[in-house]
């Protein structure tokens, strides 16, 4: 059933010194917090391709704990600040606490001449279906955050995930509109993050062009000299994934249209200065399942959130997720 929720302010309050959405954004990773332990795991996967597991230590003995997996977004990884609010938090309560990077995120260059993109659910279907036969018992929760948690969206959105019996899911700055953000990251100051995320995409396709190991008309030249990430959508995720332009791409990968369609208890947290969204990215998708619980905060940029007072900030996504692994 799908219905037109009211959207629900979070406890969230960004002092008056960091509440600009760029500080927000970029305090994070600026106050870098303790990297986390871990063991790897490469994933198989059916194309023949591989993913990387990061499991979080120490594990849990009992096969029954909690499981919470995290999403990363557009070339996080591990080492992203999120994720050691995320999963460390899960860890400190007891629970078995991964992230599964995508292709070409982990530390070394996938297989199979492609990479990775929003709307991309099959990887997470297969660790999930994984973590199932593995665990049966255990209660799965996942987490999404930016790129990630549309991808998560989109996921939940799916028949085929309705047999995993997922618990629960977060979903943390979501970009809804994939076009929509992009045109947003190519104005103002969020230029900044554009050139930061393309210069990280270039710097691994360029290699596996000038080797011909991806199946591409561009040469290293072209894509050398582009500027937006909507460029880059273009003429190399688009092809690349099987979508015809960039256009099409955030047309089909989009995760807001299928808002109506989840029916497990999902809890999405937004807030309306984004520098990465527009400000009326919420209110372009009024129609939400009632199991989607929508949160927005005023300020709190980009999966920033963080609260307290110079150089004692903490993330207030540490609480939230403590939260939501509570039930």
């Amino acid at each position: 059933m799908m219905t037109s929720l009211p959207l629900e302010s979070p406890s969230f309050r960004a002092p008056a010194l960091i509440r600009n959405p760029h500080v927000q954004t970029l305090l994070p990773r600026v106050l870098r917090p303790l990297a986390l332990k871990w063991r790897g795991e490469w994933l198989n996967l059916p194309d023949g391709d591989e993913v990387e597991l990061c499991w979080v230590a120490p594990e849990p003995r009992d096969n029954t704990a909690p499981i919470l997996v995290l999403f990363h977004g557009l070339e996080g990884s591990i080492a992203s600040p999120y994720a050691a609010a995320i999963l460390g938090t899960a860890c400190r309560m007891g629970q078995r606490a991964l992230i599964m990077h995508f292709r070409g995120c982990g530390s070394r260059p996938n297989r199979r001449p492609r990479a990775y993109h929003s709307g991309d659910t099959g990887d997470a279907l297969v660790l999930l279906t994984e973590l199932r036969r593995r665990y049966p018992q255990a209660p799965i929760r996942l987490c999404g955050v930016s790129l990630g948690g549309n991808m998560l969206l989109r996921l939940l959105a799916e028949p085929d995930s309705q047999h995993l019996d997922i618990t629960s899911a977060l979903v943390i700055s979501p970009p809804l509109d994939l076009a929509a953000s992009s045109e947003r990251l190519s104005r103002g100051f969020s230029r900044i993050y554009e050139r930061h995320l393309l210069k990280s995409l270039k710097r691994k396709v360029m290699p596996r062009l000038a080797r011909g190991e991806l199946p591409l008309d561009v040469s290293v030249e072209q894509v050398a000299r582009l500027r937006r990430l909507r460029d880059y959508d273009d003429i190399i995720t688009a092809p690349l994934h099987g979508f015809a332009d960039a256009e099409d791409y955030y047309a089909r990968a989009s995760s807001g249209p299928v808002l109506d369609r989840i029916t497990t208890p999902t809890w999405l947290i937004h807030a309306e200065d984004d520098p990465f969204m527009p400000p009326d990215l919420l209110q372009r998708f009024p129609e939400r399942a009632e199991q989607l619980k929508v949160e927005v905060s005023r300020h709190g940029g980009h999966v920033g959130f963080m609260q307290g007072r110079g150089w004692r900030c903490s993330s207030w996504l540490t609480e939230r997720t403590a939260h939501f692994l509570a039930g």
